[in-house]
């Protein structure tokens, strides 16, 4: 819950690519959910994912994935 407006976040379903995922996405990967901790850019548009449970994911520059996103409040 939001404790500043009494409201629960907000969270969307978004489609993410190596330019759009942001620390904090998560991501299903099979039956895992994997939240984002920290991500690299890699040559060719690439990007390197690092999970909040170590895990990798290595994101190609054409790679489509759906993430759940919190919503900033106004």
């Amino acid at each position: 819950m939001n404790r500043a407006f009494g409201r629960p976040p907000l969270v969307a379903n978004v489609e993410v690519t190596a330019t759009t995922v942001q620390r904090g996405d998560v991501i299903q990967l099979g039956s895992c959910a994997c939240r984002v901790r920290d991500l690299f850019q890699l040559p060719q548009g690439a990007k390197q994912l690092i999970f909040e449970s170590g895990e990798l994911l290595t994101m190609h520059s054409r790679t489509r994935l759906v993430a759940v996103r919190t919503m900033r409040g106004r």
